[in-house]
This record gives structure tokens, C-alpha cells and sequence, in this order.
């Protein structure tokens, strides 16, 4: 399969999309932004002027999206995927969204002959400029193998973990690791500020031991010198908290780690910070305790 769609030019999109390119993908690609539609297109993949455009040209069709909603209209809605899917075709949703959304947009293509996926990503925008992004996947064996050589030209790691929604349910529990981990590296290293050690020392210390992670390495390095510019916006990931919270009162299962950063984030939108990278909830800890973190402050 040759013929690939993409749906979303974002952050994320634009650079996957252009790594499906270099791969010597034949690239059709849509936004409502023409711009970002321009920028692709320069690239050497062709423009679409509607989601149906880009179904009736592709074999594999690909969305990047901010939440279930966008990928609902773009599959259901007017000028939507779906009165011209083929049996035979792949959807492949790399949004996050929610677990029961993929499960039902799979359940409506499956009946129309469409092989679905729902194959979210970790790794945020270097990783995606890279072609090294985590790739997690939810849907049947047989589609899996037949997409893997298309995800393979964007990911460094590609790993089917469940039927459909299952991609989606380990990208929430991703998000619920990061936004916890990312929080009490900011909160320990800011109780070791105040007791007068460098945290930049703090951070050389413990880096190779049982608290060394990569979030530790991508983000405290962020923290010591303010720079939010996003590899991953806070609003992104407050939006996937809002799934786990979503999903985990569907399951009833209590997860205060988790909805005690969403509290944080919440504080963080308020205070203008939603297009910060998810490591500025450093910033919440400063406004916290009068103290930052930033080498220069």
C-alpha cells in the first residue's frame, strides 16, 4: 500500500506527515488550515480540499486530531469520511482520544468493511520530527501487520497492545504516568531548592539511579531555564486527563494521583499557561511557593 491519507497538520501532523513522504509514501493530506495544508504540499504530497478528498485517493487513511469529537466529524460529519470508505480500506486514528469513542467509530467501520485502528503516540514534537515516535495500537492482528510498514516511516516503536480502544486506554495510562512524573520532579526539586542545594546538582545526582526517568531528563533541564516553548502543551495533555477522569468514572476506578494534576493543570490555564509545554507545571510550583526553579530567576 502506497496511497496514504492524513488528516491534521498540527504540531504533530505537519512533521509526520512529511516523514511519510521522505518514506516514498504517495501522500494526500487535509487541514481546515490551508496553510498548513501549503506547507505539506511544498513538501510534494497533494492537497485535498475536504476529508472525502483524501478518502477517495488513499488506501490507508491517517487522523491527527486534538480530541473525539474532531475525529467524529471528520468520519461522520459533512464532508465526512465515511459515505465513501471502500470495504477494504485502513482507518488509522494517531489522535488521542477517548477509549469508548475509538471503540465506537471501529465498531461503525468494521461494518462498512474498514479496517480500523486506533494507534495514538507518545514522544511529542522532536520525537515526531525524528520518525522515533512510540506508537501503541488498538484493533485486529491482520490490519496491524498490513499498517506497520506506514507507521513504521513515523515511529521508532510500534507495539499492538489489545482490540480496538486498546491504543487508546495505554495512551491514557501513558499521560497518567508523564503528568504525575513531570509534577513531582517539579515538586522535589523545588523542596531541594528552598534547602539551599542546586538542583542542577540534584538532577546530576539522582539521573542514574532509581529516580532517573526520561521525563526527568526532557523536563528538569526545561525547568532550569524556563523554557515552556511546547514539545507538548499543557492543554493537550489537560484534554487526555480529561479522558483518563472521563474513562475512569466509567470504570469506577478512583485515580487521585492523576485528578490532583488535572487540578494543577486547570490552575496552569487559568493562569495563561495552556500553550506551555507540559513541563511548565514547574510554573505552578513556583506561583505555589514564591520560588522558580530557572537558573536566572
Amino acid at each position: 500500500m502506497r496511497k496514504v491519507g492524513f488528516i491534521g497538520l498540527g504540531l504533530m501532523g505537519q512533521p509526520m506527515a512529511c516523514n511519510l513522504l521522505r518514506a516514498g509514501y504517495e501522500l494526500t493530506v487535509y487541514d481546515r488550515n490551508d496553510h498548513k495544508v501549503a506547507a505539506v504540499v511544498k513538501e510534494g504530497a497533494a492537497g485535498a480540499k475536504s476529508p472525502q478528498e483524501v478518502a477517495e485517493a488513499a488506501e490507508v487513511i491517517i487522523t491527527m486530531l486534538p480530541n473525539s469529537p474532531h475525529v467524529k466529524e471528520v468520519v461522520f460529519g459533512a464532508n465526512g469520511l465515511y459515505p465513501v470508505l471502500r470495504p477494504g480500506q485502513y482507518f488509522v486514528d494517531m489522535s488521542s482520544i477517548s477509549p469508548i469513542a475509538a471503540k465506537e467509530i471501529a465498531e461503525k467501520l468494521e461494518e462498512k468493511g474498514v479496517h480500523a485502528l486506533d494507534a495514538p503516540v507518545s514522544g511529542g514534537v522532536e520525537k515526531a520530527k525524528a520518525g522515533t515516535l512510540a506508537v501503541m495500537v488498538g484493533g485486529s492482528a491482520a490490519a496491524f501487520e498490513a499498517v506497520k510498514p506506514v507507521l513504521s516511516a513515523m515511529a521508532g516503536s510500534i507495539v499492538l497492545v489489545g482490540p480496538a480502544g486498546a491504543g487508546q486506554t495505554c495512551k491514557l495510562v501513558n499521560q497518567m504516568i508523564v503528568g504525575v512524573n513531570i509534577a513531582i520532579i517539579a515538586e522535589a526539586l523545588t523542596l531541594g531548592k528552598k534547602a539551599g542545594v542546586d538542583p542542577e546538582n540534584i538532577f546530576q545526582a539522582i539521573r542514574g539511579g532509581l529516580a532517573g526517568s526520561q521525563c526527568l531528563e526532557d523536563k528538569a533541564p526545561r525547568m532550569f531555564s524556563g523554557n515552556f516553548d511546547p514539545g507538548f502543551r499543557i492543554n493537550l495533555h489537560a484534554k487526555d486527563l480529561g479522558n483518563v477522569l472521563e474513562t475512569s468514572r466509567e470504570l469506577h476506578v478512583a485515580v487521585p494521583l492523576t485528578a490532583q494534576v488535572m487540578e494543577m493543570m486547570q490552575a496552569l490555564l487559568n493562569d495563561g499557561h495552556g500553550a506551555c509545554d507540559h513541563g511548565g507545571l514547574a510554573l505552578f510550583y513556583e506561583k505555589l511557593n514564591s520560588l522558580s526553579l530557572n537558573r536566572e530567576a
